[in-house]
């Protein structure tokens, strides 16, 4: 079987709140060029546009965006759109709301509570939608985000988001917030080189609760923002090498492996890449390679 037999339906299945997903989604941002949205060249537009289609062909149903995924070339959330609209019935595309920029790309101050509303009309703007069916409130640098999140809730309840996560967190925001709405999925950076006892907290915490739990740049590792590391520890590519995969495949894979409500959003503007993101989903990692990873992980200085 081969990277583009596999669907990402190999990688079992979470809901959420009422919205069934596979756990292989994919994340949009990487179409726009670099992570830093403004800086890097994308792919054409065809190719991008392509890429987008083939996931969906693959199976998958989860995709992750925002409007402020832009560049001077190109917009996530009107590719999503111009790709995929009329959207498949099963396909859920969340996008988040919080940070914003300028029409030049440069980063603004955290939106207020009250210009919660503006952001998520643009989203639903961008990609053609009545309702959006799960918005992320990203916390930047509040230490409460109960003002925010509570707006959110207000425009659930108004009926232009179905579902409400939070992304950036700590344990005492995701208390904060299941005091207002309920939480159908947490986001946060999280990595098999990139350990962090918060993060394994909120992991931990989303399981027992049933919520789900995304972690971003699970590929890119300590690299970020700069895009798929290349600095791969022994670990990663041993087991890789002994599946005959690739390391990005095995930080997929081990990423899965973390519970059955972890979910992943691997991101790419290359076809033969998101095939392989996707067949990912079907790697099985032996407990004694689990062990080998998890030896591999130290804390964070």
């Amino acid at each position: 079987m081969t990277a583009e037999t596999i669907t990402a339906g190999s990688s079992g299945s979470w809901k959420l709140g009422d919205l069934p997903v596979h756990r292989i989604g994919f994340g949009a941002m990487r179409l726009t060029g670099s992570a830093a949205f403004h800086l890097g060249t994308p792919s054409d537009r065809e190719t991008s546009l392509t890429v987008l289609r083939k996931a969906v062909d693959l199976g998958v149903n989860h995709i992750d965006t925002a409007a402020f995924y832009f560049s001077s070339l190109r917009s996530a959330n009107e590719l999503v759109n111009t790709a995929l609209s009329p959207y498949p019935d099963d396909l859920v595309v969340a996008t988040k709301v919080g940070p914003y920029r300028d029409n030049q790309g440069e980063w603004g101050t955290s939106a207020r509570p009250d210009e919660l509303r503006g952001h998520v009309e643009e989203n639903l703007r961008q990609l053609g939608r009545d309702r959006l069916d799960v918005v992320y409130l990203r916390r930047t640098h509040q230490d409460s985000i109960a003002e925010h999140f509570g707006a959110l809730a207000e425009l659930r309840e108004a009926g232009l988001i179905r579902h409400l996560g939070i992304s950036a967190v700590q344990p005492r925001h995701l208390d904060e917030a299941l005091e207002i709405a309920p939480v159908v999925s947490v986001q946060n950076r999280y990595a098999v080189d990139r350990p962090d006892p918060v993060d394994d907290e909120v992991l931990r915490l989303c399981g027992e609760r049933g919520i789900a739990f995304v972690p971003f740049f699970a590929v890119a590792g300590a690299a970020g923002e700069a895009g798929a590391t290349t600095a791969h520890d022994d670990a990663v590519l041993s087991v890789a090498r002994s599946h005959g995969v690739s390391p990005a495949q095995v930080r997929i894979a081990w990423t899965l492996h973390q519970g059955p409500h972890v979910l992943a959003i691997p991101g790419t503007g290359n076809p033969d890449h998101l095939a392989e993101n996707v067949a990912a989903g079907a790697l099985r990692l032996s407990d004694e390679e689990l062990a080998r990873l998890a030896g591999a992980r130290t804390p964070t200085a």
